[in-house]
C-alpha cells in the first residue's frame, strides 16, 4: 500500500459495492476493464480508493445516457490515477461528452418528429412513399432509414 494513503482511505470489495449499489462481481469486471484500479494489501485483498465511488457512479450514469464501455473507458482514462479527482477533473469530462450527449438528442428529436407519418424510408406509407422517395432513390444511400439517420 502506498505510504502516503491510509487504511481508513480505503475501501474493501464490499463496502464499494454496497456504497454504489453495485455487484461484487460488477466491480471485479470494471476492474478486468480498467476502468478502476484496486491496491493490493500485503495479503492480497483488493483495496479501492473512496474516489472510486464516483469513478462507478459515473460509469453507471454514462451506461444509463448510452455510452459505450468503451467510450466510457475513454472518458475515464482522463482521470488522475491514485488520487481524488478534482471538480475540474469531472467538469473537463462532462464537457468532453456533451457534444454526444447533444447529437444523441438531435437523433432523437429527428425521429421522434418523423415517426408519425414514417420512419425514415417511406416504407410504412406507401402514399407519402412517392412524394419523399419516388423509385426507392434512398436506396443508394445504404440500408435503413436514411432520412432520420441522415
Amino acid at each position: 500500500m502506498p505510504r502516503h494513503l491510509r487504511t481508513t482511505d480505503l475501501l474493501p470489495i464490499g463496502d464499494l459495492a454496497r456504497r454504489t449499489g453495485l455487484s461484487v462481481s460488477a466491480i471485479r469486471f470494471y476492474e478486468e476493464k480498467g476502468l478502476v484500479e484496486p491496491i493490493r494489501t500485503s495479503g492480497n485483498q483488493r483495496r479501492f480508493l473512496r474516489s472510486d465511488i464516483r469513478r462507478l457512479s459515473f460509469i453507471l450514469i454514462a451506461q444509463q445516457l448510452g455510452l459505450a464501455l468503451s467510450e466510457i473507458e475513454t472518458e475515464l482514462a482522463k482521470l488522475p490515477h491514485g488520487r481524488t479527482p478534482t471538480a475540474g477533473d469531472w467538469q473537463a469530462i462532462s464537457k468532453s461528452i456533451r457534444g454526444q450527449l447533444d447529437a444523441r438528442i438531435a437523433q432523437l428529436e429527428r425521429t421522434r418528429d418523423k415517426l408519425d407519418g414514417c420512419i425514415g424510408c417511406g416504407c410504412l406509407s406507401l402514399k407519402h412513399c412517392k412524394l419523399y422517395n419516388p423509385d426507392d432513390q434512398l436506396a443508394a444511400e445504404g440500408p435503413g432509414p436514411r432520412k432520420v439517420l441522415g
